[in-house]
């Protein structure tokens, strides 16, 4: 049966490749770099690769002695605890590092350097507390604000540090806190149990130790993967006692980022033990489907960012200060603004110089007052204009945006739109600094599993036969619909297909072929059968050895779809119910039949199909396939009707982008199966090659089939996956999707989600290395930097491209193999197996090899293991060599309307992101719901976590979190529009009033003598942009709307604005500039001239009603301003228009009055000023001048400019650009457009391998536990309660399905019988590989049980429940397991 026995020496072998080949196929996560800019950190990690990290067991005085240099000649200790500490800030370190961060801002170091000079009264022109107070409570403001962001980071140190564990102290097994563990602690861990560090795995209660882990929280992927015990502490580690003792040490390689590869070895008891990645447990995983396992710590987590030790904190990145594009824009506006001023005060300084020395010349009786030379008073005069100016820069702009954004982070929380009510999750606003960025986006990063899908596969259709059985339509009027399958008592009452059609012939049990169709699904997987817990089971309950009750059946499977196909026949009433070694058993329509299982051929990314050669009942041979229609198609036995119906049925289901599957098989001769039997023994026991031989082996079984039908299963999306993408098309944001999973998934998952499409010409490998070849052959040395404008015509406009690659031709394409030595270690003294190729792929790809190693020279790329590539004089030529390629690939996926990048670990997920903000300097966005996206996330300009299944963690580290990848639509569009749009007009407008109401100083200076006297009353400077003019910018920032909400949903292309910067740019600056410049000469020359040799009671010409004049002209000219920018009117701007100029009249006469005057004259100068301004009706007419001279024109323009303005131009898709021809030619060759039929598999294109070997040694199923085997399970959970403040996980018993028949009305006795027996169970040898039964022997058969199931009379193989049943009977007479016994890989 199958290859078992032969697989010892190939086991061994295959695992020296893997690990050899992991470290070569891994090299992305080390130095996948862009250019020169991580360097360092793949130094880090070739350092890292060194063997040098050693842990001995259950000794913290020992591992606490190694030391590694921290500063200077200071050193730390090398093992870190496992305590982590995202947050920024403690106790002592809030107050001076928020400041120093605070002032790295250049508006905040001006604002600091101009208070200073208000300190000196010889220059101070304004009174101090005028920047002061708004400084002050600015970065008050700003320290809240991350104060509260950290305090949410020590929150969630706190609740991950506090979670429980047991840990080895003495000889027993404590709660303590995750914190509390070191390096070497030993560790029990229970079922759905988070594993708190990177674990070595000792032992677990399963069979061979083995352990169960979903890793959805580190890659997204629900589907479990097991990991094993290596098989020395297997054997030896069977009890506390023994681990208490154990003094095991670990020599490995340093802590690094790459997840999937760990290479050391065990030293204990003088021998050394090699360990892979297959033994360790990487902190985040999830334990499933075992009851108890042990481990050993290898790295903590660490303290700080800089000392994290486990695998998926290294791969979390570090935190980047995100700053938008308009805040970066406002930091060189204000160093703009301050350059200008110093060089406007120096000139009036200048002109204070010709102006003193001209008053001396003509008043020299004056002289004497003035005590110093005239360069000391030009130098005071000079700070003196820098501060009085210096209102020009706002302090309460950057005040107000701090309260404007925010706003918009509240609105965000909450708009009922964004919450998921299934979940009870509203969006949130994690960061409220980077909302107006959102309105800028152009790239869309997206993960793929539980981003973009669900997860969750559901069986749809089918065809059997040549008939196509889709689901029947909901009725024409609402009904309650009883389920069809409640004949079936295995039905889990979860499978959403219908068909009564179906439905009648299956349960018939007339037709062969949808019989044997059904049969096929629940016999040919490596689907573990498994009983579910049930609440009345006690901790610590052993499994029972009968088969589970119908409502108790469950399934784990290898990957979803697998399970999703057994699931669909067991509700047809083919249920798969329980497996041994050499064994399937299988509840045909209430029938039980046991078949006997001779060889199990598993699927592999070669093969594609997997094949299980079974004895029925009966005593025939079966042989049952299933795969892709590209392989089964070509070994059908012939090619009828059925079989051109079953392929246009593939294609309908590959429209649908359904993920099919074709099923055949045939019957086998005892004769050929003998000697097929024996050829499959040789091969199975060669020292080299094996691997080819015995596929060579398998394609001689696998021909002449006879096809069955297909199936088509649905990776369900999320809801409005679709309509968001297209939205996001539409608005000019180019999605790409990057994930770790296969290719040909990912490719069905696009299409299916529409971002790709079969008009698209898609770019797979190939075809980029020849676009690249071209490129390189068409452009000498100096043009490779060009840019752009190359690529753009590369295609033509109404062709739309798409690519597919894989996280290893990025690695090829990018990385110069200087910086990744590694990449020899392939290609030197490694002996391997040579890779099976199927017969009709061979010579295609040695054409394509031949042709791709061309490319590779021609590029001047390295060939991986090869001395080929050409190599750089010196480094600086090699870093522009390698910032060349960069550049070209990255303006070459720019062109491409999607991009699919698949197997790319979470450096390159960064890596990527990284590369297109470098070259394209867009902004980009970064969304994904697992810890491999967290780098990501981190890495892009505005980082969305999805909070769903896979965790928490990258919505804890993301910017704004979210339920739904639909939600984007409505965050980007509408808040990021709205946003974006709301600060622009909010700047726009500051900058005009701004300059509108203070460059009257500079007027005013040539009419002063430029001695750098203010012109309004300190109080107006102070509260002008305080209180004056806050609330209508207030509500422009807060509430203003240029559509609705569901205008901007309809009208994807407004999106483009904010893209292209239109709203707030370099130029909308300088026109803000010239109108403010505009409104303040206007409201100073008119005010001016008017006054011009007036003089009487009824005269304004003194200086404070000249200076109320000019003040109430700016004051009503910005309140216009604002007046004609509204666009969303509503009571609340009515009201902040009205508070504005209720606000200045109340203050304004209490400034002014009497009272005050008495008690400070010098701080309130200003008495009466106002009323006896406003009294007289001239100069109300004055007033009214001023503000129509400053509106009507402004108003007549901008009527002119909106009838002038063109439409924005939209792309014709029927034009050309030039040199299109050659494009179309490049673009010309079948093998860039993709069909259905290329995709249509993806199921069995990326099926990963099963169970089969687990299956086939015998390793996965339970065997008779010896006298101490129990042990574990005693101690396993010991009678201690948690720590106070320690919450213990909720733990259930899990009881595994074994082989045997289920008992239907079993009695007392009978239950008694079996309890008493299920330690008895007897450990039989493993079995010959492919040996089938021998024909002389005659087990007996299996007692009747009067259960509702009838069984065949035929005597079931050897190997069954019926032979393992008598010997429960029997007492157990073996002893401990023998430690010299080979483990699995060994037999």
């Amino acid at each position: 049966m199958g290859d078992a026995a032969g697989r010892g020496g190939a086991q061994r072998r295959h695992g020296d490749q893997r690990a050899r080949s992991e470290k070569y196929e891994l090299r992305a996560e080390g130095p996948t770099s862009m250019g020169s800019l991580r360097y360092q950190e793949d130094f880090e990690e070739e350092k890292n690769s060194a063997f040098t990290w050693e842990v001995q067991a259950n000794s913290r005085s020992y591992n606490s002695q190694f030391k590694k240099k921290s500063f200077l000649c200071w050193q730390k200790k090398k093992h870190q605890s496992n305590v982590i500490c995202t947050a920024k800030y403690n106790v002592f370190s809030f107050l001076p590092l928020n400041l120093y961060e605070q002032f790295h801002r250049t508006s905040n170091l001006y604002f600091l350097f101009i208070i200073v000079l208000q300190g000196f009264p010889e220059i101070s022109t304004l009174p101090w507390f005028t920047l002061f107070a708004p400084l002050l409570c600015l970065l008050i403001i700003r320290a809240a604000r991350d104060l509260v962001d950290d305090i949410g980071r020590h929150r969630s140190d706190r609740i991950v540090n506090n979670r429980p564990c047991q840990i080895l102290v003495g000889k027993s097994f404590l709660w303590k806190k995750w914190a509390n563990l070191r390096v070497g602690d030993l560790v029990c861990l229970h079922r759905d149990s988070v594993v708190p560090a990177d674990l070595l795995l000792l032992a677990s209660t399963e069979p061979s130790s083995l352990c169960y882990v979903e890793t959805a929280d580190i890659d997204g992927e629900t589907n479990l993967k097991f990991r094993q015990a290596p098989p020395i502490t297997h054997h030896e580690l069977t009890s506390p006692r023994k681990m208490a003792s154990f003094q095991g040490k670990v020599v490995c390689e340093e802590p690094n980022s790459r997840l999937h590869h760990f290479v050391g070895c065990l030293e204990w008891k003088g021998r050394k033990h090699p360990l892979d990645s297959g033994n360790l447990l990487l902190r985040g995983c999830k334990v499933r489907n075992t009851d108890t396992c042990y481990g050993m710590v290898i790295y903590a987590a660490g303290a700080n960012p800089s000392g994290f030790d486990t695998k998926i904190m290294k791969n979390c990145g570090k935190v980047h200060l995100k700053r938008t594009k308009i805040d970066r824009l406002m930091n060189r506006l204000v160093v703009l603004i301050f350059l200008s001023l110093v060089l406007i005060s120096m000139g009036l300084s200048f002109g204070f110089w010709f102006k003193v020395s001209e008053f001396k010349a003509k008043h020299h009786y004056v002289s004497s007052s003035y005590m110093h030379s005239v360069a000391s008073e030009t130098f005071v005069i000079f700070w003196g204009f820098l501060i009085l100016l210096s209102v020009m820069v706002p302090m309460s702009m950057f005040i107000m945006v701090e309260f404007i954004y925010l706003g918009n982070s509240i609105f965000i929380n909450w708009d009922v739109q964004m919450y998921y009510e299934p979940q009870d999750k509203p969006a949130k606003a994690r960061s409220t600094s980077l909302n107006d960025q959102l309105g800028q986006v152009e790239y869309v990063f997206s993960d793929k599993t539980g981003t973009l899908t669900q997860n969750i596969m559901t069986f749809k259709k089918c065809c059997i036969g040549g008939v196509i059985y889709g689901p029947e339509p909901p009725p024409a009027w609402p009904r309650p619909q009883e389920d069809p399958y409640l004949w079936n008592e295995f039905a889990d009452g979860k499978l959403l297909y219908r068909n009564s059609r179906l439905l009648r012939a299956v349960r018939a049990g007339e037709d062969r072929l949808v019989r044997e169709f059904w049969r096929l699904l629940a016999i040919c997987h490596t689907v573990m059968a498994q009983e579910r817990d049930s609440a009345d089971e006690r901790e610590g309950a052993r499994p029972t050895l009968c088969l589970p009750p119908p409502d108790r059946l469950v399934y784990q499977a290898a990957s979803p779809d697998e399970e999703a196909l057994v699931t669909a026949a067991r509700n047809f009433g083919y249920v798969f119910v329980a497996r041994t070694q050499d064994s399937i058993t299988v509840m045909e329509l209430g029938e039980e039949r046991v078949y006997q299982v001779l060889a199990m051929m598993d699927f592999n990314s070669i093969r594609k199909r997997m094949s299980v050669l079974v004895r029925n009942p009966e005593g025939s041979i079966y042989l049952y396939t299933k795969g892709a229609d590209t392989v089964i198609f070509q070994r059908l036995r012939n090619k009828g009707t059925q079989e051109w119906t079953t392929e246009e049925a593939l294609a309908s289901f590959a429209e649908q982008t359904l993920r099919t599957l074709c099923l055949a098989y045939k019957k086998v001769d005892e004769a050929v199966f003998e000697g097929w039997r024996q050829r499959h023994q040789e091969a199975s026991i060669l020292l080299q090659n094996r691997a080819q031989a015995l596929h060579q082996v398998y394609e001689e079984m696998e021909q002449n089939l006879q096809l069955l039908g297909a199936t088509a299963i649905e990776d369900r999306l999320q809801d409005g996956v679709c309509d968001t993408i297209k939205c996001l098309k539409q608005g000019n944001i180019k999605v790409w999707v990057l994930t770790g999973d296969k290719q040909e998934t990912a490719v069905n998952i696009s299409f299916a989600c529409q971002l790709l499409s079969e008009s698209m010409l898609i770019l797979e490998e190939r075809e980029i290395l020849q676009i690249l070849e071209a490129y390189w052959e068409s452009n000498n040395n100096e043009q490779h930097g060009k840019g752009k404008g190359h690529w753009k015509n590369q295609f033509l406009p109404h062709v739309k491209v798409a690519m597919v690659i894989t996280g290893e031709f990025l690695d090829q394409v990018l990385l110069s193999l200087r910086r990744e030595p590694r990449a020899l270690v392939h290609s030197e003294n490694v002996e391997v197996d040579e890779p099976w190729q199927e017969p009709d792929e061979q010579k295609t790809d040695f054409l394509r090899a031949r042709r791709k190693s061309l490319m590779w020279r021609a590029l001047g790329i390295p060939l991986r293991g090869t001395g080929l590539a050409p190599q750089a004089a010196d480094s600086s030529s090699s870093d522009m060599l390698c910032v060349q390629r960069e550049r070209a690939f990255v303006e070459l996926a720019s062109q491409c309307q999607a991009v699919i990048c698949c197997r790319v670990t979470p450096k390159q997920k960064a890596l990527i992101v990284g590369l297109v903000k470098k070259y394209q300097r867009v902004v980009t966005l970064a969304i994904g719901d697992g810890a491999n996206d967290v780098n990501m996330i981190k890495t892009a300009d505005i980082g969305v976590g999805l909070a769903g299944q896979e965790g928490m963690q990258a919505a804890q580290s993301s910017d704004y979190a979210l339920a739904q990848f639909s939600f984007l639509r409505r965050l980007l569009l509408v808040h990021g529009r709205w946003s974006y749009m709301r600060v622009c007009k909010f700047l726009r407008y500051f900058v005009y009033k701004s300059l509108a109401s203070m460059m009257v100083q500079i007027w005013f200076a040539f009419y002063s003598g430029f001695t750098a006297q203010p012109l309004y009353e300190g109080w107006f400077l102070a509260l002008f942009n305080l209180l004056y003019s806050t609330f209508p910018i207030l509500y422009i920032g807060l509430f203003e709307q240029d559509v609705s909400a569901e205008r901007s949903l309809e009208l994807p292309e407004l999106y483009v604005a904010g893209q292209k910067d239109e709203l707030f740019n370099y130029w909308v600056f300088v026109q803000a500039l010239a109108h403010g410049m505009v409104t303040s000469l206007v409201n100073f020359f008119m005010t001016l001239w008017v006054t011009h040799d007036s003089a009487g009671p009824i005269s304004f010409s003194d200086y404070q009603s000249f200076a109320v004049v000019v003040a109430l002209s700016g004051l009503l000219s910005i309140t216009m301003e604002v007046i004609l920018i509204i666009k969303y009117w509503t009571v609340l701007s009515v009201l902040a228009i009205v508070l504005s100029l209720f606000f200045y009249v109340v203050v304004t006469w209490v400034t002014q009055s009497f009272w005050l005057f008495q008690i400070s004259p010098k701080t309130f100068p200003f008495l009466y000023a106002d009323r006896n301004v406003l009294s007289h009706p001239s100069i109300l007419l004055v007033i009214l001048l001023n503000v129509s001279l400053n509106t009507l024109p402004t108003l007549a323009l901008r009527v002119i400019y909106q009838a002038l303005k063109k439409p924005r131009p939209k792309a014709a898709p029927g034009e050309a650009a030039p040199g299109e021809a050659a494009a179309a030619a490049a673009a010309e060759g079948p093998q860039l457009r993709r069909e259905s039929r290329g995709r249509r598999s993806s199921y069995a294109f990326s099926h990963r391998e099963g169970y089969a070997d687990l299956i086939t040694q015998g390793t996965i199923l339970r065997r008779a536990p010896g006298p101490d085997s129990d042990l574990l399970a005693r101690e396993a959970h010991p009678p201690r309660e948690p720590p106070p403040g320690v919450t213990e996980a909720p733990r259930l018993p899990r009881t595994l399905s074994l082989p045997g028949r289920r008992q239907g009305g079993v009695s007392s006795e009978d239950e008694a019988r079996t309890a008493s027996s299920c330690a008895a169970v007897d450990q039989r040898p493993a079995r010959q590989p492919g040996a089938a039964q021998d024909a002389g022997s005659s087990p007996q058969p299996l007692p009747e049980a009067p259960g509702k199931a009838s069984r065949r009379g035929v005597p079931p193989p050897r190997g069954t429940w019926a032979s393992s049943w008598r010997r429960l009977l029997q007492p157990a007479r073996r002893g401990p397991p023998d430690p010299e016994r080979p483990a699995r890989g060994e037999q």
